[in-house]
């Protein structure tokens, strides 16, 4: 069973340029995230996924393909560039990232149903404040 982990869009003004940004790296194959310290659990995470956070809530996923050194000494997180949608799920920001089990990580949003079908973040985020989800 893969780990996971999240991070927030930070750069993202929507998740459909999120999904732009990652597709946009399609013809190399990976869309790479940079981090300054390779994680301590990096081996468990190959075949897990980032899970994206936006306005509070987890709202997709990349699949994680491996991490690669830079000269630099910092690391590059190869990424599938592809945006699984999945139910919105209330998380709090946090920087950096955060490893994510699987029994925490949200599910796949099905075949035929849509991304409207799931809760929109900024609502999951207050019912989640008022103990409702």
């Amino acid at each position: 069973m893969p780990l996971h982990m999240t991070k927030i869009a930070y750069s993202a003004d929507s998740p459909a340029s999120l999904r732009q940004w990652l597709e946009s790296h399609a013809e190399t194959g990976a869309a790479l995230m940079t981090t300054r310290y390779l994680p301590k659990r990096h081996e468990e995470m190959v075949g897990g996924s980032l899970y994206w956070i936006f306005e509070h809530a987890l709202i997709g996923r990349s699949p994680i393909l491996g991490f690669d050194q830079r000269e630099d000494g910092r690391w590059h997180i190869r990424l599938e560039p592809v945006l699984v949608p999945v139910q919105t799920k209330p998380k709090r920001a946090h920087q950096g990232w955060r490893y994510l089990t699987e029994e925490d990580a949200p599910r796949d949003l099905e075949e035929g149903e849509s991304a409207g079908d799931a809760m929109p973040p900024r609502l999951a985020r207050e019912l989640a404040k008022l103990g409702l989800v």
